[in-house]
Parts: C-alpha cells; structure tokens; sequence
C-alpha cells in the first residue's frame, strides 16, 4: 500500500496526475511539467513535501552525537540556522543528504529523504549515545515548499515576521494566519523560497491560505516533475540516482560539506585515504550538442572508449536543450571536454559544462 501524504485529496481537486514515489503516492504535475518549471523560475510555485522525513535528536550530547553522525561541522549551527551535510556508512558511502536544522541549545530537528528516512533512523538509532535521544517525528509533521523569486511576497502576506531578516538557510518558528508554523529559508530549485513545517493535520489548511495569498502572483501547484528538472538545472544530488551508498561525497562534487578537520565522525578515515590518492571518478554536467534526451544508466563515451555513466538527465525547459550528471573518469572531468552519450544505439554529441545549468537562480539573495 502507498502511503499518502495529508494534501492526497487536495491533489486530487486540483487535477494532479499521480504516480508512486518512494512508497508515496504523489502528483507528478498539474497543468504540465514545462509550465510548472517555468513558474518557479519566473514566479512561484508550491510543492508538497510532506513525504520528506523529520528526525529530532535532543540532549546535552545532541551536539555530540551529530558531529559523529554528520559530514558538516554542526558546531557551527546558531539557534534558528540549518546546513545541507551528509551521513556517511563505514566505507564512506551516502546513506543520505540531510539538512540539519539548529532548534535549541541541546534540539537539533533533521529532514532527510522520504525513501531514507527509516534507514537514516535506524543508523541513528544503532549508534545513539547517552545524552542524545533520537525520535522520529516524520507522522507528526507535514511540509510545503513555496519556491520562485516572488515567494516572499506572497507568504509575507500570511506570516507575521519580517521576512527580510530570514536569510539562506535560516528557520523562524511563527504563524500562518494563527496556525503554528516553522518557516524555514531553503528549498531545492535554485530560486528563492521557504520550506512551511507544520503539523500534520493542518497541512490542507496552510496550502490553502498559500495559494489563496498567490492569486495575481502567478503561483502555480507544482509536482514532482517540475521538482527534478528544477534540482537537475542546480546539480542538486538526488539520492538513489546521483549519490547513494556505493558514491563517496569527494567524488560526488559535496566535498565542501565533509569537515575533516572537525574531529572524527562516520567514514572520515575513508575520506582521507580517498583525498589523500585522488578520486577515481567525479560527478559532471553535460550538455547534449543535438536533439535528445539523456537518462540515467546511459553510458558516456570518449573518443569511443566507455568512461561512464549518465545518473540523471532531462530536457532542460530554462535552457531549451538535454542536460545530464554523469560520472565520468577524472581525467575526464574539465569543462569544455567532448564527449558522446549513448542514446539508445545512436552516439550523441556532448560537452562537459560548468555548472549549475542555471546560472540566474535568486535563492540566497537574502545575506544574513
């Protein structure tokens, strides 16, 4: 059985297409993927990501414990700030990408994938210590993602704080025309845009003051699809495609999240023996030279020899052509290399390039 998140019937009226999504049942679009992507670039769009887990770890040796179970340096964390960090297995592989949000002096509350979050749990269980109990809330809350360059003026609408004073990756406890929220500066589409938590049962009610507080804005419902092609334009990793457990975060481009010099935590000797001899491989974005869409699994080719693989692609709606991440061989890596992606049994002209794709994302324009 799908699970179904507290926004199932509200997808419904609105003409959602849903499809099964890490054991969810999930709106893939509404009007259209193209259309929805573009509102958020231009505009607004809303997501629901009630899917996503919430995991609360709380006490003296919170802190502690997260700085053995996390890549980033938590220390680093004032009250009401978050990080994007990873949680490493023994052999220095992915289990997850989390953001990992500072709540109190001894609560820190954590968002991980909604296909990881019983696993990230379990982890976290099997090595919690004295001090630092770990819960998972993830029933208890529900979350919308208001994403677009016009995202603050329409929730600014609802919301009594500043928004203004609300930088990147900062969270404000407050609320939505009086229902408890936690508002929080991030999001997964390069655009400015806020991350809503709340309680679950009040979920269909904070979606519907968004959208009502969007009209003449623009704002658009938006599903999965929009999601990925806005994420894939960032480079934004999606775990189970780009990173898992067989990729190591240097490889994969998160380097600048692995603190080595913070002290021990999971899978740092790994890390060092890799920095130390170099990485193999390295995650890289590419464009496609013709018509095509490329997709994971396709192999990458160079001069005719095999020297990777495509583990995400579409056709890019901001910039009218196919765009992928590949892992390629080191050698390989630099922008402006060609190379041919193997679509089918046709050979299709490439080149590497720097990334993100979009370049004209508004998010962090708000600087602490």
């Amino acid at each position: 059985m799908l699970k179904r998140t507290p926004l199932y019937e509200t997808h419904l009226k609105l003409g959602g297409r849903m499809v099964p999504f890490a054991g969810w049942e999930m709106p893939v679009q509404y009007i259209g993927i193209l259309e929805e992507h573009l509102a958020v670039r231009q505009k607004a769009g809303l997501f629901d990501v009630s899917h996503m887990g919430e995991i609360r770890v709380k006490g003296p040796n919170a802190l502690n414990f997260l700085q053995r179970m996390t890549t980033n340096d938590v220390s680093k964390l004032e009250i009401g700030q978050s990080q994007y960090s990873t949680t490493l297995n023994e052999q220095g592989g992915i289990i997850d990408d989390l953001i990992v949000g500072r709540a109190g002096e001894e609560d820190f509350l954590i968002v991980s994938n909604a296909s990881n979050v019983d696993k990230v749990f379990a982890w976290f269980k099997k090595n919690e210590i004295p001090g630092a109990e770990v819960v998972n809330e993830s029933a208890n809350w529900g979350e919308i993602a208001l994403q677009g360059p016009v995202s603050q003026e329409i929730l600014q609408k609802a919301v009594p704080i500043d928004l203004n004073k609300l930088p990147y990756f900062h969270f404000s406890e407050t609320s939505l025309e009086g229902i408890p929220v936690i508002v929080s500066r991030t999001g997964y589409t390069g655009e400015d845009g806020f991350e809503i938590l709340c309680s679950w049962d009040v979920t269909p009610k904070v979606w519907d003051v968004i959208m009502e507080k969007g009209k003449g804005f623009g704002l658009e419902p938006c599903g999965l699809g929009a999601r990925n092609t806005l994420r894939l334009e960032m480079k934004y990793s999606l775990h189970g495609n780009d990173i898992d457990e067989t990729t190591n975060p240097l490889e994969a481009g998160l380097g600048w999240v692995v603190k080595l010099q913070k002290g021990d935590f999971i899978g740092r000797e790994v890390l060092l023996k890799v920095k130390e001899e170099g990485v193999k491989r390295k995650l890289v974005g590419f464009e496609l030279k013709e018509q095509g869409v490329p997709r994971e699994h396709y192999k990458v080719f160079k001069d005719g020899q095999e020297i990777g693989f495509v583990t995400s692609g579409a056709f890019s709606p901001s910039l009218k052509k196919g765009i992928g991440l590949a892992y390629v061989q080191v050698q390989f890596q630099a922008p402006g290399t060609e190379i041919d992606i193997q679509i089918r049994d046709k050979m299709v002209p490439a080149q590497i390039v720097e990334t993100p794709f979009w370049k004209n994302g508004t998010a962090g324009r708000i600087k602490a």
